[in-house]
């Protein structure tokens, strides 16, 4: 007989030893303002956050700036913008000075966050803005032609532009910012009308009201939402992950308690490559570190990744965190194993799987720890981390953070035996509220408060997860989730196309590769190319949705309904790639 999973005696526990708290206290503070303003007391002449161009050029801002600049901004969303409390902003641009003054300004002023990817093409923009309600849009001037063209099909009613350059002493801010205008061309015209520029919205918000922004935070608790996350969930349907204070403000406890051996207070510098706007970087890089009085050091774009040579030799680099392949392009750097950080501490992976290869060699080159980590967006995101305090089994995603409970099920709902495969369910306080204005897509996922991921994982006798493979057909392109079903309706737009089915398979360089099947229409086979759907396809997808590799086909696998069976597809692909 089958020994019974000892998932509720938390075998785990035992690995937490002395070094992390198996039993977290309820979090001081009530909401994710509260917190930004006490570390902005506690750390005020210290440097929050640096913004460090490729060239080296940088700006830095202070922690009593943040707190005064974002105060500010809080004035100008509820006394000039008119908005109220619970109203939704959404952020697109990439890492910069004004982000986190924008971000703590929307939490200060009790409105909620809607991260959005700046790459998004207009359709993407559209469809995020209008789901979420957004009513102001604070979004990069790189971007600001895309924004023209989304604005008619959403609810927005005000804009406040940014620049990368915010915040930069006046002389280089001015050179790099007209660098980017003039020489490279990067800020294209527009015609957006009911614009700010931050700069503007921060002056008027001055004048609005020179105090605190407190009395419009005061009264939010753990159960107020906070962010929006857009993801496709474990349907492939995007929508909004509803984060509240008390989610993230759980996973922020949860993480530091993880890290504690190498978090200290107001002595840690992070290098964030990953993007402020995806979940990872906004609760691991910025709210953790925040919290701890870290200074944050922002690239504003990690690719190539020479963009980071001058971020890594100028600042005193504590952490990074980042994907596989990320790390995998530092250590294909001459510079940087040749120059690793001096000061590393440790390095978070997650998003993917990390490759062992990859974590070895970073371990040898830094002398570092390279700790892999997992999560979700619906758990804020992190579930389980490596610890760092002992010894680490590679090829593993850890242990469960403190206060979370799992258990791996089978497709009958029935706990698995010990050692077996089973999809992995989460219950804690960093578990999604629900999808935001989608009660049947909650309820797909969420059962007897359990959030059942669609990951399928194996635990070991030590309380150790594996993933062992991911029960939907989601395909993960360097860390980012990409959905099939939305690749195959972009295809689908174009008249040639019949029919299209898209996979995930094995890459060296992304971890996962999207490839499309398509099927074109008779009359059009042989007018079509593979150049020509691509180019179509770039004009409805954000860069890393986009297929790898086009394979035409004269017809794709279905069920007896007709329903394209994606799994034959892959099983075939991987069959051919196998020698022999």
């Amino acid at each position: 007989m089958d020994a019974m999973p000892p998932y509720h005696l938390k075998p785990w526990l035992v690995q937490y030893g002395t070094a992390v708290q198996a039993h977290l206290p309820r979090p001081a503070h009530a909401s994710l303002a509260a917190l930004a303003s006490a570390a902005c007391q506690r750390h005020a002449e210290q440097v929050a956050f640096s913004c460090v161009l490729p060239n080296g050029m940088f700006g830095r801002l202070s922690y009593a700036q943040v707190d005064q600049l974002s105060d500010r901004f809080a004035h100008y969303l509820r006394r000039v913008a008119g908005l109220q409390a619970g109203d939704r902003v959404a952020l697109q641009m990439p890492n910069c000075l004004a982000w986190p003054v924008a971000l703590l300004g929307v939490l200060k002023a009790g409105c909620v966050a809607v991260n959005t990817n700046p790459l998004y093409t207009p359709r993407e923009m559209t469809h995020q803005f209008s789901d979420s309600g957004a009513k102001l849009v604070v979004i990069v001037d790189l971007f600001a032609d895309k924004l023209e063209q989304a604005l008619p099909g959403s609810v927005v009613q005000q804009v406040v532009m940014v620049k990368v350059t915010d915040f930069f002493p006046a002389l280089v801010g001015g050179i790099a910012h007209a660098v980017m205008k003039y020489w490279n061309r990067a800020v294209p015209a527009h015609g957006l009308a009911k614009l700010h520029t931050l700069q503007q919205a921060l002056a008027l918000g001055a004048q609005a009201d020179a105090g605190s922004a407190k009395a419009y935070w005061s009264g939010l608790n753990h159960d107020n939402l906070a962010l929006l996350q857009y993801t496709g969930g474990t349907t492939g349907v995007a929508k909004g992950a509803e984060l509240t204070h008390g989610n993230l403000l759980w996973n922020v406890a949860q993480m530091r308690a993880m890290a504690a051996p190498c978090i200290e207070e107001g002595r840690e510098v992070v290098l964030t490559a990953l993007p402020l706007y995806h979940i990872f970087a906004f609760t691991v890089n910025f709210l953790c570190m925040f919290e701890a009085g870290a200074r944050n050091v922002l690239v504003p774009s990690p690719r190539p990744v020479q963009n980071l040579q001058r971020a890594l030799e100028n600042e005193k680099i504590t952490w990074i965190t980042g994907v596989n392949t990320l790390f995998n392009a530092l250590l294909n750097e001459e510079w940087f194993s040749a120059f690793p950080p001096k000061h590393l501490k440790a390095g978070g992976g997650g998003g993917a799987a990390m490759h062992h290869a990859v974590v070895e060699r970073f371990e040898k080159v830094t002398g570092a720890p390279l700790a892999e980590g997992y999560g979700l967006t619906e758990c804020s995101p992190v579930v389980c981390f490596q610890p760092l305090h002992g010894p680490r089994k590679k090829d593993s995603i850890g242990i469960p953070v403190p206060g979370t409970d799992i258990k791996l099920v089978n497709d009958a709902g029935g706990e698995v035996a010990l050692g077996q495969p089973g999809e992995l369910c989460v219950r804690g306080p960093q578990v999604m509220r629900g999808y935001w204005q989608r009660p049947e897509a909650t309820a797909e996922v969420l059962k007897d408060g359990w959030l059942y991921t669609g990951d399928v994982a194996v635990m070991d006798a030590e309380g150790t997860f594996r993933i062992v493979d991911r029960k939907k057909d989601l395909v993960l392109v360097s860390g980012f989730n990409v959905y099939p079903n939305e690749i195959e309706d972009a295809l689908a737009r174009h008249d040639a196309v019949l029919e299209a089915a898209v996979i995930g398979l094995p890459d060296a360089k992304t971890g996962e590769a999207v490839h499309a099947y398509v099927v074109l229409r008779e009359d059009m086979a042989t007018r079509v190319t593979e150049a020509e759907l691509l180019a179509h396809c770039r004009e409805l997808l954000t860069g890393y949705k986009m297929p790898a590799k086009l394979h035409f086909r004269d017809e794709l696998p279905k069920t007896p309904v007709g329903k394209i069976l994606r799994k034959d597809l892959r099983a075939e692909a991987l069959a051919a790639r196998r020698p022999g």
